[in-house]
């Protein structure tokens, strides 16, 4: 197969040798490469500086990740069959992690398909590109799935901002009919993700492992859950036995869901909602002197890009302090993040500081992060994202 030729400047090719994916465009070498020339999504073969070949990577010419390595040899291109081989070993780990079928099935650059997420939720698929490689070959995409799972509907959820990075346009698409939301089970816990209008796929299956630990911990237990979006840790928490659960999510929409959840699961009666912004809703609550024994505070990325690390480590103090406020005598604080820069020492560091401003002793009781359905790729730190820190809090 004869592909159009990108030569990386000389040393470049270090970090593709050590296993990572992505190519920048300060490494191309452009005076034997024209990535204006190259359409957007193209697949190139990569040579070194040597002119040693390297393999196949997708292009996007405008951007500063202009290239994703696809292969590392140039007989295997993206295509249908490569597709279908990468989903089969996606597919293999889920199945040996997971008894039934509710999981992340593809994690991108992890899987080896950068710019692609599926998740499963039983005969349903939820498909986000994110990538003009990935873009190029959709239909490709839609056929090695329809393949390998026979799913009975597969919905492109490609209505992110994500995708404005490699400019493509936002839109949803849908092959075979699916509901307006779809039920997964969770921890032996039945939901329903609004996929068709809910965040990102409708669900966030990386939290799994940690929400498991906070079911073992909420029995008898008066548990408040904040950014609870549909319920994942407040309706978990409910079902595992806890004697009260309060919700407090910024979307009425969420909260409708976050009620049928409950009711799917008989924890009705334990589970009410406040709705509101979190800051505004926790000043409340401490101000009228709620006590609870568990407070879950899982807020979206206030790190998103490395020049907002200042300003999202304050949030995330700010918030964690509110939260350990109003915890009760040994109460348990569970501190999650979903932003790539904050380092999970830093995020030890944040609630140790809360704690101490307080005049309080922190004992961090478990650090857990994404389950095996979002395998970390050793090459490339933005896969490990996820943190969530379960800390006691007491006055000695």
């Amino acid at each position: 197969m004869s592909l159009p030729i990108i030569t990386l400047k000389s040393n470049a090719d270090r970090r593709l040798k050590q296993g990572h994916l992505w190519i920048y465009s300060n490494e191309i070498n452009t005076q034997t490469s024209d990535l204006k020339q190259l359409d957007m999504g193209a697949q190139v073969e990569v040579k070194n500086n040597g002119g040693k070949s390297l393999g196949i990577a997708t292009i996007n010419p405008n951007g500063l990740i202009c290239g994703r390595m696809i292969s590392r040899s140039i007989d295997y291109p993206l295509n249908k069959s490569l597709l279908i081989h990468r989903i089969k070993q996606a597919l293999s780990l889920r199945q040996t992690a997971y008894p039934q079928p509710y999981y992340r099935l593809v994690y991108g650059d992890s899987d080896l398909l950068p710019g692609l997420v599926v998740d499963r939720f039983g005969n349903y698929l939820v498909v986000q590109i994110a990538t003009a490689g990935m873009e190029a070959v959709k239909d490709e995409i839609v056929e090695a799935l329809q393949q390998v799972i026979k799913p009975e509907a597969i919905l492109l959820r490609n209505d992110h901002s994500a995708r404005s990075l490699e400019g493509l346009p936002e839109t949803v698409e849908v092959f075979g009919d699916i509901p307006e939301a779809v039920e997964l089970v969770e921890n032996n816990t039945r939901f329903l993700a609004p996929v068709a209008e809910g965040q990102k796929t409708g669900w966030f299956y990386d939290h799994r492992s940690n929400r498991a630990l906070l079911q073992q911990l909420s029995p008898g237990k008066r548990v408040l859950d904040v950014f609870s979006y549909v319920g994942g840790w407040g309706v978990q928490a409910a079902n595992a036995g806890a004697k009260e659960v309060i919700c407090v999510d910024g979307s009425e929409f969420a909260l409708d869901w976050l009620g049928e959840n409950a009711a799917l699961n008989d924890c009705q009666d334990i589970v009410s909602s406040i709705h509101g912004k979190a800051i505004p809703v926790l000043k409340e609550l401490v101000a009228n002197k709620e006590r609870f024994d568990i407070v879950v505070l899982d807020p979206p990325a206030f790190i998103k890009k490395k020049k907002d690390q200042k300003s999202g480590e304050a949030a995330y103090r700010h918030i964690f302090e509110l939260g350990m406020r109003l915890l009760g005598r040994d109460g348990i604080l569970v501190a999650g993040s979903c932003s790539m820069h904050l380092p999970k020492s830093t995020l030890v560091d944040i609630v140790r500081g809360a704690g101490r401003h307080l005049e309080r002793h922190v004992q961090v009781l478990h650090q857990g992060g994404q389950g095996p359905d979002h395998p970390v790729h050793p090459s490339i730190p933005e896969t490990d994202y996820l943190k969530a820190l379960f800390a006691r809090s007491y006055i000695s």
